[in-house]
């Protein structure tokens, strides 16, 4: 019964990574407490609203920067997190940092590194909801750079596209 409930858990964690880091808008998620945590689900969503329901807070902070990653680490074994209860556990989770892209000025400062969180997640009702760290959005490059590149499509003012195209180069950049 006890491996049942971190099986669980560890699908849950998982699906609430992945929908923080990548861009597959198209699976359904569930923070349900039958469905395990180790799945993540929060850092690759478009919205707040489509996460609000699995977070502990009723509005996301204005940021003002975008924390810009290649990937991510949740350790699929239980025995790395730290249970608090049965219905609260304090999940690792490890990013893979490129830098920090700036939305008031569109800059990208380089920064690379790993970032490492202590994800406390418990359980409110029949769900497990993420209850800290509030942290500003860790979003995947590849997604960034679709996002940059939208946002270029879009725009018309000939010096925002400039300073568009200049984040687009630096982005891409980050990868080498």
């Amino acid at each position: 019964m006890q491996g049942y409930q971190y099986r669980r858990l560890s699908g849950f964690v998982t699906a609430l990574v992945w929908l923080m880091t990548s861009a597959v808008g198209s699976l359904a998620q569930t923070n349900s407490i039958a469905h395990s945590p180790a799945k993540g689900v929060r850092l690759d969503a478009t919205s707040f609203e489509s996460v609000a329901g699995l977070v502990d807070w009723k509005e996301e902070p204005v940021w003002g920067k975008v924390i810009v990653i290649n990937g991510f680490t949740v350790p699929d074994d239980f025995r790395q997190w730290e249970i608090v209860t049965k219905l609260e556990v304090l999940v690792p989770v490890e990013f893979r940092v490129l830098g920090v892209m700036y939305m008031n000025s569109a800059g990208f400062v380089p920064e690379q590194g790993t970032e490492r969180l202590m994800v406390r997640l418990k359980v409110q009702g029949a769900r497990w909801k993420i209850m800290e760290p509030i942290v500003p959005p860790h979003v995947g490059q590849k997604r960034m750079l679709n996002y940059v590149r939208e946002a270029l499509l879009q725009e018309k003012d000939g010096a925002r596209q400039v300073a568009l195209a200049a984040l687009q180069a630096e982005l891409r950049k980050a990868k080498e």
